[in-house]
């Protein structure tokens, strides 16, 4: 279950959408996320569907090792349909005890679903094929105007670039946790709700225990280096924009305005 969370990694091979500029492929991001808020009904959910699949099949990272990503979800996807399906008043389908079916919940609950694993699709493929430091030069220049307000971008642009790279750290250090664990006889899969609950804490403990020590190895390097901010610094490759960026922010804002149309449309 835990390899299976693929959201903070990076997939390593050669593709165009790997060697766009990461302010290209954040700015992508924000317009397709929108657009699955937008779109309503069959036409725009093929729009949708096109564009991502186009995006996945340009990116060259297996298909099956991005739907793996949906797995640590499915308790959410689950939730959410169902209280979609069942809370949406409207036209009624079935009913029985207290529960009521409406055609309304029904349609609700299938576009959530939709939405939901589209999302999730989409945020693997800017995680996995952008670099954590891409991520950050990316933020960072992307944000850059807001330092006239004051606005701390590159510290922003530094934390949330370690939270995305100690994802799959804790995820590693869980799993070797809870392997050393189940070697000494722990059990986390009998017994009720409560007993699985109280079962996690040996886990836990230790896991955030190494949490903090990596996250104070982590402070005392980057004093060591004189890590200071981001005033003044220089950046050894320098993000600049090419022919193919271009072309990609012309397709991702005729894909916006598509689906947008759809919408007024249909």
């Amino acid at each position: 279950m835990l390899r299976d969370i693929t959201i903070g990694q990076y997939y390593p091979v050669d593709s165009v959408i790997h060697r766009l500029d990461p302010r290209t492929k954040l700015m992508a991001a924000m317009l397709y996320i929108l657009s699955l808020f937008v779109f309503r009904g069959w036409a725009g959910f093929a729009a949708v569907t096109l564009g991502l699949v186009l995006v996945i099949v340009l990116s060259r990272v297996p298909f099956g090792y991005m739907v793996r990503g949906l797995k640590a979800v499915v308790v959410i996807l689950v939730l959410t349909v169902l209280f979609n399906l069942f809370l949406t008043p409207g036209e009624t389908l079935a009913e029985f005890w207290k529960l009521r079916i409406t055609w309304e919940g029904l349609k609700n609950a299938g576009f959530m679903a939709v939405r939901l694993t589209y999302l999730i699709l989409g945020s693997s493929v800017l995680t996995l094929t952008t670099t954590p430091n891409q991520l950050t030069d990316g933020m960072e220049k992307a944000l850059g105007p807001f330092n006239r307000l004051h606005i701390p971008v590159h510290e922003i642009s530094m934390m949330m670039s370690i939270a995305l790279r100690f994802i799959p750290i804790l995820i590693e250090e869980t799993d070797k946790i809870m392997k050393a664990q189940l070697a000494r006889g722990a059990d986390f899969e009998s017994g009720n709700l409560i007993k699985k609950a109280k079962s996690m804490v040996p886990l836990l403990v230790p896991l955030f225990i190494s949490a903090f020590r990596r996250a104070n190895d982590l402070a005392m390097a980057m004093e060591a280096r004189c890590y200071h901010g981001g005033e003044g610094r220089t950046k050894m490759k320098p993000l600049r924009y090419k022919r193919a960026d271009i072309a990609a922010y012309l397709l991702s804002a005729g894909y916006f305005a598509g689906v947008v149309a759809l919408r007024i449309i249909w």
